[in-house]
């Protein structure tokens, strides 16, 4: 067994920047008044059939008008529900209640399933969410309504849309679709082209000059009959935000979800934090019979050129729920939009709104990313949206794990700057609280504190407050996962070489690599429950060593690989240790490190590999 002999290491470690998110029992519901007045929505929901080869075996859609009172409740009267079982649409009237923090961050009930919630974040009047945890895979879309109320003259300019769409339910003729449309504002859009991906290839569709008509706000699109290569037919009904720079709808008659934003004026800027939903198919093993359907809700950050991300995905051909933390690069091309691998993207106005469409051939599929609003900060204040692993820095969203350690990001959070390896639970005159539970603090300074999550936080919803010398600070909400894995790295803040020692203690890195073969000592954070137990703020055993009582597996390049020892670094405080054997077949260069646990997994952190 090999523990770190280097002390000096450890507050390497421990200087990174991050922290998590912490649960409580009751969601803060201060942000309820951003969802106000009557909006348009649309919701479209897949169930997947007991077949195993990813084919629709029933699809809703539900759209219309939807009231939120601000206060925490919502109706909707009047609206239409299209079910695959059913046949033609049925007038939708229902009532529910929504939970919206400081953040945007929350949960509404779900409008045709009493035992199911939508998760989502609200962005500048925008709600895009999905039900994660219900075992139907959806995308859900509310934006609220101009008053006054769009006519056909507001319908004029140049807007770029993408759509998702299964037509037959088989995974075969699933498509993403993107084109440009330019109506003159008189009911009249000239000729344009469709470009289609499936999961058998391409398809494109010429569209001829085409006519719509306006009604209570909303838009009818009327695309023409079914002819050769048809990938919109029919009657589309759009809605529009009070901008009318953001547009979103689908067939009245189908399970569609198309969305598409005004281009031209401001170029984009593409820069801060950003608020998504979306839906994927992923085709990569068609070819063996079935298809991987994929939806999702998250947040994600861009600097620089470099991205950093979080989804909370639900697959119907995994056990449960997820939550996914990765990293990517981007370049913006001389229109302004960029491509992943995966993905290409455009903007709206100033790039306040990115549309994503699936532009590789195993994956198809939709997302849309709004711009988060700037929170003004009073007192003591915790920023609902800065608190992060400490480790990999992982969005907010993605909550915390019992034993992990966070970073809180804030203003007024403490008097002077101070760090105690011993883990105090006060430094400074400064407390941190988690469900009410005393955390262990490592930093404290007036913009960011690092604490250790209490192993006792198992609770489904995690609160944590900050006090500053008898001055307590908003309460920020979060959701608590078993495990939220996040690698230290150097340098700190999760992007690049992970932290990773030698046999002989010296560190990992491009001058000395790893080998195959060679077994390295990983430090992370965020695996949850370890067994013997330890007191909150003590330093890990060496006799007994305290395992990680969650499966965690390792996969280095792509390859997994075989571990000797997961569990809290002996001798150190909030700090957890994993021994891996580099695998054969992974090749020389810059390696991935991904982390699974049994609901989490990252992809952030490289390994030098020789």
């Amino acid at each position: 067994m090999k523990t770190i002999a280097n002390l000096a290491l450890a507050a390497l470690l421990m200087a990174t920047t991050g922290a998590a998110l912490a649960p409580a029992q009751t969601w803060d519901t201060s942000g309820n008044g951003l969802l106000k007045g009557t909006y348009y929505f649309r919701q479209v929901i897949w169930l997947i059939d007991t077949s195993g080869t990813g084919t629709l075996g029933r699809a809703l859609s539900a759209y219309g008008n939807i009231n939120f009172d601000g206060s925490g409740h919502y109706t909707i009267s009047n609206s239409a529900v299209l079910d695959t079982n059913v046949g033609q649409p049925q007038t939708l009237t229902t009532s529910g209640t929504y939970s919206i923090s400081a953040s945007g961050f929350g949960f509404m009930s779900h409008p045709l399933s009493s035992a199911d919630s939508i998760y989502g974040l609200v962005a500048n009047g925008i709600f895009v969410g999905s039900a994660t945890e219900s075992n139907t895979n959806d995308l859900f879309i509310a934006a609220p309504l101009a008053s006054p109320a769009p006519t056909a003259s507001s319908f004029r300019g140049t807007y770029s849309f993408v759509q998702f769409d299964s037509p037959t339910g088989s995974p075969v003729n699933t498509q993403d679709l993107q084109f440009q449309m330019s109506p003159d504002g008189s009911g009249n859009i000239p000729a344009f082209r469709i470009s289609g991906r499936l999961a058998g290839g391409t398809l494109t569709q010429s569209v001829p000059a085409i006519k719509y008509v306006f009604s209570n706000g909303g838009a009818n699109v009327h695309f023409g009959a079914t002819t050769a290569n048809t990938l919109v037919v029919g009657d589309e009904y759009l809605y529009f935000s009070p901008d009318g720079n953001f547009v979103f709808g689908g067939s009245p008659l189908g399970w569609d979800m198309m969305v598409g934003v005004k281009t031209g004026g401001a170029a984009p800027v593409f820069s801060g934090l950003y608020y998504n939903a979306g839906m994927y198919q992923d085709n990569s093993q068609l070819g063996a019979g079935f298809a991987d359907l994929e939806s999702f809700y998250g947040s994600l950050k861009a600097s620089s050129g470099t991205l950093l991300g979080h989804q909370r995905l639900l697959s119907p051909f995994k056990n449960n729920p997820l939550d996914f933390t990765y990293t990517s690069t981007y370049t913006l091309n001389a229109d302004g939009s960029y491509d992943d691998g995966l993905n290409h993207y455009i903007f709206g106005p100033g790039g306040t709104i990115r549309l994503g469409v699936g532009n590789n051939t195993p994956t198809i599929g939709i997302d849309v990313a709004v711009q988060a609003p700037a929170l003004t900060p009073t007192g003591v204040f915790i920023d609902p949206t800065g608190v992060v692993n400490a480790a990999s820095s992982a969005m907010f969203t993605s909550g915390i794990a019992p034993g992990e350690l966070i970073t809180l990001y804030g203003s007024n959070l403490s008097q002077s700057t101070l760090a105690d390896g011993t883990f105090p639970f006060t430094l400074g005159g400064v407390q941190v609280t988690v469900n009410d539970r005393p955390a262990p603090i490592y930093v404290v300074s007036p913009g960011q504190i690092s604490a250790i999550v209490p192993f006792g936080t198992t609770e489904n919803i995690a609160s944590i407050k900050v006090v500053n010398n008898q001055t307590a600070s908003n309460i920020v909400t979060t959701f608590v996962n078993t495990t939220a894995p996040g690698a230290f790295t150097v340098p700190p803040g999760g992007i690049g070489s992970a932290a990773a020692l030698h046999a002989d203690f010296t560190l990992v890195s491009a001058a000395k690599p790893a080998q195959i073969g060679e077994t390295i000592l990983l430090f992370v954070t965020g695996l949850g429950a370890v067994s013997p137990a330890v007191a909150d703020g003590t330093p890990g055993p060496s006799n007994p060593l305290s395992g990680a009582t969650s499966a965690i597996n390792i996969y280095i390049g792509g390859v997994k690989a075989t571990t000797s020892f997961i569990g809290l670094a002996p001798q150190l405080v909030g700090l957890y240790q994993i021994n891996v054997v580099v695998p054969t077949g992974v090749t020389s260069g810059k390696a991935a490190l991904d982390i699974a646990g049994p609901d989490f997994y990252t992809t952030q952190a490289t390994i030098p590999i020789q």
